[in-house]
């Protein structure tokens, strides 16, 4: 059973931390005085604009600390991960989930912190807000911001979006996990590591090489990961990059063929991503996915 966290009213606590890398200050200034606009209280970490000179927004230690000082401050209703990148790999063994457990808080991010959501599903059996980060609010307050806003003060969600010629369509209707894809794929084997059987399955990701793609979706097929999906949902695969000598394929046409076999309905393009384009979902909770001729919803149970 999914602990759902209490949904936030005004007057309550975001807390902005980065658990993973570097994020200079001022990108997070417009996300700020956006939140205090819908009359949340603020609390910075010191990990937003460290004096890290490396890649890390601060040491393994300091940013462990800071995140387990925020899941147990029962003053913070939800803790915001300013950005991602890499790095909750190295301290998600290290953090004691026990006082959360008992006082559960949205945790907000998306990529690097797709880690903290399998581990929270997994592990804490705690829902949590699968979108935009800080850096996101600089592109002001459009329907992706409001999304993420109407899900943190307990509005269903109802989204949807084109249809696209891959799509295979059908209805579906179980709780969502997912997030991006390498580190889906990174998870298996590990004790975050998310069981699939019965879930509509997200996926989306960034800068990497078309065959690095079809290795990942290979390693989810040999892993049993596509097997018994109930559904899959695929975002953004944005900025690809191919070699010297063409893989030969684009992504979406590899997703098309390795799910060609399963009967659970499939959807492509769905703004869940590293751009703009990227709804808040709530991981861990139950959704219908209704994939037509016409469009793809997907609607909060």
């Amino acid at each position: 059973m999914i602990i759902i966290p209490p949904y936030l009213k005004k007057g309550n606590t975001v807390s902005i931390t980065c658990p993973a890398g570097y994020m200079a200050a001022e990108k997070a200034q417009t996300c700020i005085s956006t939140l205090q606009s819908w009359g949340f209280d603020v609390m910075v970490g010191k990990t937003l604009g460290s004096k890290s000179k490396n890649y890390f927004s601060g040491s393994d230690e300091i940013r462990k600390n800071e995140m387990q000082a925020m899941l147990d401050d029962e003053n913070i209703h939800a803790i915001l991960c300013g950005r991602g990148g890499y790095g909750v790999t190295r301290i998600i063994d290290e953090l004691d989930f026990t006082k959360f457990k008992k006082k559960p808080k949205w945790i907000i991010g998306f990529s690097d912190i797709t880690i903290l959501h399998a581990h929270l599903y997994t592990k804490v059996k705690v829902a949590s807000l699968h979108a935009p980060m800080a850096a996101a609010f600089n592109e002001g307050e459009n329907i992706y911001i409001q999304a993420w806003h109407k899900a943190l003060i307990g509005k269903k969600a109802k989204f949807s979006c084109a249809a696209h010629s891959f799509n295979k369509c059908g209805t579906a209707s179980a709780e969502i996990i997912g997030g991006n894809l390498s580190l889906l794929v990174h998870l298996i084997g590990t004790t975050s590591d998310m069981n699939t059987k019965n879930k509509i399955l997200f996926i989306e990701d960034i800068g990497e090489h078309i065959y690095n793609v079809d290795r990942m979706l290979y390693q989810l097929k040999r892993s049993g990961k596509l097997d018994n999906l109930a559904g899959l949902i695929v975002g953004g695969f944005t900025d690809m990059q191919d070699t010297e000598r063409p893989f030969g394929k684009k992504v979406y046409k590899l997703i098309k063929e390795i799910t060609g076999p399963y009967n659970y309905p499939v959807c492509f393009d769905f703004p869940v991503s590293h751009q703009t384009e990227n709804y808040a979902l709530k991981v861990g909770l139950p959704y219908i996915l209704k994939i037509s001729k016409n469009k793809t919803q997907l609607t909060e149970i």
